[in-house]
Protein backbone atom coordinates (compact mmCIF):
# COMPACT_ATOMS: atom_id res chain seq x y z
CA UNK A 1 0.00 0.00 0.00
CA UNK A 2 2.80 2.40 0.92
CA UNK A 3 4.57 1.70 -2.39
CA UNK A 4 1.49 2.57 -4.43
CA UNK A 5 0.81 5.77 -2.50
CA UNK A 6 4.48 6.74 -2.76
CA UNK A 7 4.56 6.25 -6.52
CA UNK A 8 1.53 8.51 -6.83
CA UNK A 9 2.64 11.15 -4.31
CA UNK A 10 6.35 11.37 -5.23
CA UNK A 11 5.95 13.45 -8.42
CA UNK A 12 3.53 15.82 -6.71
CA UNK A 13 5.86 16.32 -3.74
CA UNK A 14 8.77 17.01 -6.10
CA UNK A 15 6.69 19.56 -8.02
CA UNK A 16 5.83 21.24 -4.73
CA UNK A 17 9.54 21.41 -3.86
CA UNK A 18 10.27 23.11 -7.19
CA UNK A 19 7.39 25.52 -6.51
CA UNK A 20 8.94 26.40 -3.14
CA UNK A 21 12.28 26.93 -4.85
CA UNK A 22 10.82 29.30 -7.45
CA UNK A 23 8.44 31.16 -5.13
CA UNK A 24 11.05 31.72 -2.43
CA UNK A 25 11.95 35.23 -3.55
CA UNK A 26 8.53 36.76 -2.97
CA UNK A 27 6.89 34.15 -0.74
CA UNK A 28 8.09 31.85 2.05
CA UNK A 29 10.30 29.11 0.71
CA UNK A 30 13.45 29.10 -1.33
CA UNK A 31 16.29 26.70 -1.93
CA UNK A 32 16.50 25.36 1.60
CA UNK A 33 12.77 24.75 2.06
CA UNK A 34 12.43 23.26 -1.42
CA UNK A 35 15.46 21.04 -0.83
CA UNK A 36 14.02 19.77 2.45
CA UNK A 37 10.73 18.89 0.78
CA UNK A 38 12.58 17.10 -2.05
CA UNK A 39 14.65 15.27 0.55
CA UNK A 40 11.50 14.17 2.36
CA UNK A 41 10.14 12.85 -0.93
CA UNK A 42 13.33 10.87 -1.49
CA UNK A 43 13.20 9.54 2.08
CA UNK A 44 9.61 8.44 1.51
CA UNK A 45 10.69 6.68 -1.67
CA UNK A 46 13.46 4.94 0.27
CA UNK A 47 11.08 3.83 3.03
CA UNK A 48 8.66 2.44 0.47
CA UNK A 49 11.12 0.43 -1.61
CA UNK A 50 14.58 0.41 -0.10
CA UNK A 51 17.85 1.36 -1.72
CA UNK A 52 16.85 0.07 -5.15
CA UNK A 53 13.82 2.34 -5.25
CA UNK A 54 15.98 5.27 -4.11
CA UNK A 55 18.48 4.54 -6.89
CA UNK A 56 15.63 4.53 -9.37
CA UNK A 57 14.32 7.87 -8.09
CA UNK A 58 17.75 9.56 -7.99
CA UNK A 59 20.21 7.79 -10.31
CA UNK A 60 22.99 10.34 -9.69
CA UNK A 61 25.75 10.24 -7.10
CA UNK A 62 25.11 12.30 -4.00
CA UNK A 63 28.60 13.81 -4.04
CA UNK A 64 28.08 15.07 -7.58
CA UNK A 65 24.80 16.78 -6.64
CA UNK A 66 26.32 18.27 -3.50
CA UNK A 67 29.44 19.50 -5.31
CA UNK A 68 27.46 21.01 -8.16
CA UNK A 69 25.25 22.82 -5.66
CA UNK A 70 28.25 24.23 -3.80
CA UNK A 71 29.85 25.38 -7.05
CA UNK A 72 26.63 27.07 -8.24
CA UNK A 73 26.08 28.80 -4.88
CA UNK A 74 29.67 30.08 -4.73
CA UNK A 75 29.56 31.27 -8.33
CA UNK A 76 26.27 33.07 -7.69
CA UNK A 77 27.86 34.91 -4.79
CA UNK A 78 31.15 35.79 -6.48
CA UNK A 79 29.98 36.44 -10.07
CA UNK A 80 28.77 40.01 -9.40
CA UNK A 81 32.36 40.95 -8.48
CA UNK A 82 33.36 40.35 -12.09
CA UNK A 83 30.85 42.96 -13.23
CA UNK A 84 31.88 45.60 -10.71
CA UNK A 85 29.24 44.81 -8.12
CA UNK A 86 29.45 43.54 -4.57
CA UNK A 87 29.27 39.98 -3.29
CA UNK A 88 25.73 38.65 -3.66
CA UNK A 89 24.54 41.73 -5.54
CA UNK A 90 21.19 40.96 -7.12
CA UNK A 91 19.66 41.82 -10.45
CA UNK A 92 16.27 40.94 -11.90
CA UNK A 93 16.30 40.70 -15.68
CA UNK A 94 12.92 40.54 -17.40
CA UNK A 95 12.45 38.18 -20.33
CA UNK A 96 9.54 38.40 -22.76
CA UNK A 97 8.09 34.97 -23.59
CA UNK A 98 5.43 34.90 -26.34
CA UNK A 99 2.76 32.82 -24.61
CA UNK A 100 3.63 33.53 -20.98
CA UNK A 101 4.35 37.26 -21.12
CA UNK A 102 6.94 38.85 -18.82
CA UNK A 103 9.06 36.50 -16.75
CA UNK A 104 11.32 37.82 -14.00
CA UNK A 105 14.51 35.86 -13.26
CA UNK A 106 16.18 37.20 -10.11
CA UNK A 107 19.86 36.38 -9.89
CA UNK A 108 19.28 35.21 -6.30
CA UNK A 109 17.45 32.27 -7.85
CA UNK A 110 20.82 30.91 -8.99
CA UNK A 111 22.04 30.90 -5.39
CA UNK A 112 18.80 29.22 -4.28
CA UNK A 113 19.26 26.51 -6.89
CA UNK A 114 22.73 25.86 -5.47
CA UNK A 115 21.35 25.62 -1.93
CA UNK A 116 18.58 23.31 -3.17
CA UNK A 117 21.14 20.97 -4.74
CA UNK A 118 23.32 21.00 -1.61
CA UNK A 119 20.39 20.04 0.62
CA UNK A 120 19.22 17.29 -1.76
CA UNK A 121 22.80 16.00 -2.07
CA UNK A 122 23.26 15.82 1.70
CA UNK A 123 19.98 13.96 2.18
CA UNK A 124 20.82 11.57 -0.66
CA UNK A 125 24.22 10.89 0.88
CA UNK A 126 22.62 10.34 4.26
CA UNK A 127 20.02 7.92 2.90
CA UNK A 128 22.51 5.99 0.80
CA UNK A 129 25.25 5.68 3.40
CA UNK A 130 23.16 4.91 6.47
CA UNK A 131 20.16 3.35 4.81
CA UNK A 132 22.13 1.08 2.51
CA UNK A 133 23.99 -0.38 5.50
CA UNK A 134 20.67 -1.23 7.15
CA UNK A 135 19.46 -2.91 3.94
CA UNK A 136 22.68 -4.90 3.60
CA UNK A 137 22.46 -6.09 7.21
CA UNK A 138 18.84 -7.17 6.72
CA UNK A 139 19.73 -9.03 3.53
CA UNK A 140 22.66 -10.76 5.30
CA UNK A 141 20.33 -11.86 8.12
CA UNK A 142 17.83 -13.27 5.62
CA UNK A 143 20.59 -15.12 3.76
CA UNK A 144 21.94 -16.56 7.04
CA UNK A 145 18.58 -18.17 7.84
Amino acid sequence: MLEVITRIAFPMIMMFSVYLLMAGHNLPGGGFAGGLVAGLALALRYLAGGRYELSEAAPVQAGLVLGAGMAIAVLAGVLPLLFGGTVFASATPVVQVPLLGELHFPSALIFDIGVYLVVVGVILDFLRSLGAQIDQQQEAEIDAR
